[in-house]
């Protein structure tokens, strides 16, 4: 391995583990995976994001959701991300790409966010998580707003639409719901 191939390395190793210890820290179920730039494509246009929307991706990451938005469909976006470090590069990559005055990345949980503001709610989360999300998501979000999860369903609360895509060579789910106005049962 070269001297810069090692560096690499070694930076991903300290991603993936401070990535591992914040989510276990926390006692969530998932880690940082991030989203093939096709399958963010997909969600944004399968939750049909344009000008007007706040998006909001739980579980940033790269913040690659947040930043795509705003690039290419003129949204305001917000991640939120626990790890430090993911939180931090995100506004670094969000100020590259020119779109650092239309987004901000917050280092914190998402169990504990205000998520009123949203428009839209992206997930790539996991079953688990996205389930005890479900209450939060129905009690906070406005009749209307949509909520699209990469892979990832909501138990027995049925997506309004479901559509597939391709990641290495496997078909994987995208689900969008939308909150109904109104008391909801399913929470």
């Amino acid at each position: 391995m070269t001297r810069r191939g090692h560096g690499w390395a070694v930076t991903v190793m300290a991603l993936a583990l401070t990535t591992a210890a914040c989510a276990r820290l926390f006692g969530y179920d998932a880690h940082y995976t991030p989203t093939p730039h096709h399958v963010v494509d997909a969600m944004l246009r399968f939750g049909a994001v344009g000008k007007a929307d706040v998006l909001y991706d739980l579980g940033s990451g790269d913040g690659r959701i947040v930043i795509t938005a705003a690039r290419d469909l003129g949204a305001r976006g917000v991640g939120i991300e626990i790890n430090p470090w993911l939180a931090a590069r995100s506004a670094q990559l969000a100020e590259q790409a020119g779109v650092a005055d239309r987004v901000r990345f917050i280092r914190q949980d998402l169990l504990e966010t205000d998520l009123s503001p949203a428009t839209v709610v992206t997930l790539y989360l996991s079953d688990a998580l996205n389930a005890r999300l479900r209450p939060k998501l129905l009690r906070e979000l406005r009749p209307g707003t949509r909520i699209v999860s990469h892979e990832h369903d909501m138990g027995d609360w049925r997506p309004d639409r479901q559509i597939e895509v391709e990641v290495r060579g496997t078909q994987r789910p995208i689900y969008l719901w939308v909150v109904p106005a109104g008391p909801n049962p399913r929470q």
